[in-house]
């Protein structure tokens, strides 16, 4: 079971701590001192995917020197703003990295591996892209 808590740290920012220990600091886009909680979102679902994807070609003996992920999300227009779709965009470079690769590790992070991807797909459509640099 995961688990996580949050402290009230005053005003609208708050300290989140997840089962290890770790700490990311938030509060409202107004306040601007930690990250917005509905933006813990994009980024989870950006690493949880990263995660596979990393393993996922270091099983097929890919050395990657690169992986970024750009996600956007898009929000219903009223409370509570229900994100709808995201989009998520990988920048890639690696020692033998075809676009075979970086397809299969994608799609298998997107549809089997990554449990956030899972969670939200019930909700909103996830579409991805990516780019192989040299």
């Amino acid at each position: 079971m995961a688990n996580a808590k949050i402290k009230w740290a005053g005003d609208r920012t708050f300290i989140g701590v997840d089962s290890t220990n770790h700490a990311v600091l938030m509060s409202s886009a107004k306040d601007n001192v930690g990250m917005k909680a509905s933006d813990l979102l994009l980024v989870a679902l950006a690493t949880c995917s990263s995660f596979d994807v990393v393993g996922i070609l270091e099983k097929q003996k890919i050395k990657l020197h690169k992986l970024e992920v750009e996600v956007t999300g898009e929000n219903e227009p009223d409370p509570p703003w229900t994100f709808t779709h995201f989009h998520l965009k990988y920048i890639l470079a690696g020692e033998g990295l075809e676009p075979r690769h970086a397809e299969n590790a994608i799609r298998l992070s997107e549809e089997k591996y990554c449990s956030v991807a899972a969670t939200v797909k019930g909700k909103a459509t996830i579409t991805w892209e990516y780019v192989i640099e040299e």
